[in-house]
This record gives structure tokens, C-alpha cells and sequence, in this order.
């Protein structure tokens, strides 16, 4: 599966904010939030909240005091790469994990800046004050739902695609058969963990593709490369959370599959285990860069501006292999 990438738009008005703060999400994507309250001299973050299709999530209740709202979004690890782009003009702190961080804009240990998008939202029917994550496909809330579920089901091995919320016969077989296949009944999509169970499921190793377990106490960041024969196509990163696995998007049926995977600390600094760096790869030189990429040109990587990066080969003639990332 191929991520295109998503734009995200807010939608707002200017209007006082006196209740609560509430982030909808009308995106195929589940995400985690963070929210950043710019008050006079003083800049606050905290995050993440997870936000699944169309639902909201309050991430301030109560009178709200700022000169400025701002926001950041990314998609669950899941999903391969990130395909939010996060191009605001704010650079604040973050953690990797659940965070509140009185002044946002000097990094400690641990912390690291993201880019935040000023926000004015808009007031809602309920006299809540809402901010909307959204796609150029401008998807409703039962579009954006159906549209995440499959996306899922696609990450899944299960043909449901196009992704563009329209439901449809396509759609229905591949999620009955993700439903037989775990066990569960039809009653179960409807419920507000259904997101949950989609991703616990996708983060099962599978017997059919390629699976990354992450059974470090670090976040792994992995790449994938692919031979169909003609070129090699390298891919990264996906992020890779401690005792997670993730299934790498792979499209088409490649001749090989290459692996490389690296654990990195809070700060994205690799972590080193005597002196050496703790990743997991091969002899196949091959090109990566610090940032998301893809690339099938693996030629005199150094002066694209990309690094030569060691790929280990993966065995997948029994259809099927997981590879698990372990600290020696």
C-alpha cells in the first residue's frame, strides 16, 4: 500500500474561547494530537492524544487563556512513514511519549522540536470550541471512518482498496474476512474500539508478508527496500514502538525484500551498545537520509545527499516472515 500524501487543514473561525477544546478528526488516519498554548510570554505543549475517524477528542476543558492556539498531528506508527506533512512555522517541544511541558520552546532531555500550525477554531453546535484535522479527499465523518477502516484492512493484506470511504461490495467481503479471521463478530464495527482492535490486529505478526517486532525497551526506526527485478527501491522511516510489531507496506509481488532497522533514543540519537550502534541490517549498500524518503536510485548515494546504509536480505519464500528486533 502506498501512502499518498495527506494535507492537513483546519478548519476555524474566530470566535472567543470560553468552553471546552475539542480536536476532530475527518482523516483516514488514527492520530495523535498535541496541542501547544502560546499565553503572553510563555509557551505550553502537552500531547499526545489519540484521535481516532471521525470521532474528537477535549484536550483543554474548561475557560481558555491564549493569544495563540497551535497544533501538531501525526499517524499512528502503523502507517509507515508519516504521510502528515508538519510544515508549521512554530518549532516546539515534544516528547515521545505522553507529555506536559511548561515552556515549549527551550528542549530538555528527552524532548525534541516539532513543527506546530497556528490554529483559530471554530465554535460548535454544542457551544465547544472545535479544531478539524482533514484530507484534500474533504471526506464527512462517515466518510472518514469508512475510509480509515480501509486503510487498515489494506495494511491487513485484505483488498479493500481504493481508500476513499465509499462503501461497497469490495469493501464489505475484505472487512467480513478480516472479521472471520480474528474471531469476531459483525457487531464489533460499530463500536468505539473498533480502531483499536483494527490496529492491535495489524500489529500481529502475520503468516503471509513481512512483519518488524520491536522487543526492545527503544523506539526502532526501519527501512525497506524492494527488487522487483528492474531497480531497487528504498523507503523510510517507520517508526517502530517498544514491544510493537508493524507490517511494512509492500506493493506488487518484489523478486527480494531488504531490511534495515536501527534503535534511537528520545533525542533520535541511535542508541549504542559498547561503543556500537544497536541496529539490525545487512552488506547490501543501499541509500537512506536522516528524514522520511524513497528513492530507486542507488547510485553514488553520498551525492544525492543521501548515506550509504547496510540491508540485510529477507527470506520470504514460505510467504511469509517476521523479523524481531532484540537487544543482545
Amino acid at each position: 500500500m502506498a501512502l499518498p500524501a495527506a494535507a492537513v487543514s483546519f478548519v476555524f473561525s474566530s470566535v472567543p474561547a470560553f468552553a471546552d477544546l475539542k480536536i476532530c478528526n475527518r482523516m483516514s488516519y488514527v492520530v495523535e494530537a498535541a496541542i501547544g498554548i502560546d499565553d503572553k510570554a510563555a509557551t505550553a505543549t502537552r500531547g499526545w492524544f489519540r484521535v481516532d475517524p471521525a470521532t474528537c477528542r477535549v484536550v483543554v476543558q474548561g475557560t481558555l487563556t491564549a493569544d495563540r492556539i497551535l497544533l501538531n498531528a501525526r499517524a499512528l506508527g502503523v502507517y509507515g512513514a508519516s504521510p502528515i506533512p508538519q510544515n508549521g512555522s512554530d518549532m516546539l517541544c515534544v516528547a515521545q511519549d505522553n507529555f506536559v511541558i511548561a515552556a515549549a520552546r527551550q528542549c530538555r532531555s528527552g524532548q525534541t522540536q516539532a513543527a506546530f500550525t497556528q490554529v483559530t477554531p471554530a465554535q460548535g453546535a454544542d457551544g465547544n470550541l472545535i479544531a478539524y484535522l482533514a484530507e484534500d479527499s474533504e471526506y464527512d465523518d462517515e466518510q472518514a471512518r469508512l475510509a480509515g477502516i480501509q486503510r487498515l484492512l489494506v495494511i491487513a493484506g485484505y483488498d479493500a482498496a481504493p481508500i476513499d470511504g465509499v462503501d461497497g461490495p469490495k469493501t464489505q467481503a475484505a472487512l467480513a474476512a478480516f472479521l472471520k479471521s480474528r474471531g469476531l463478530s459483525a457487531d464489533i464495527v460499530g463500536s468505539p474500539n473498533f480502531f483499536k482492535t483494527m490496529v492491535d490486529a495489524v500489529q500481529t505478526p502475520s503468516a503471509t508478508g513481512l512483519t518488524w517486532c520491536n522487543d526492545t525497551p527503544h523506539k526502532v526506526m526501519a527501512a525497506i527496500a524492494t527488487d522487483d527485478g528492474k531497480s531497487v527501491t528504498s523507503r523510510g522511516w517507520y517508526r517502530i514502538d517498544p514491544k510493537t510489531c508493524l507490517h511494512p507496506d509492500v506493493t506488487g509481488q518484489p523478486k527480494q525484500i531488504f531490511s534495515f532497522a536501527e534503535a534511537v533514543d528520545a533525542d533520535n540519537r541511535a542508541v549504542k551498545l559498547k561503543d556500537k550502534p544497536l541496529n539490525w541490517g545487512g552488506d547490501r549498500q543501499l541509500c537512506t537520509r536522516e528524514t522520511k524518503f524513497e528513492t530507486n536510485e542507488q547510485a553514488d548515494c553520498s551525492a544525492r545527499g543521501f548515506a550509504a546504509t547496510g540491508f540485510g536480505p529477507v527470506d520470504m519464500s514460505s510467504g511469509g516472515k517476521t523479523l524481531r528486533f532484540t537487544a543482545p
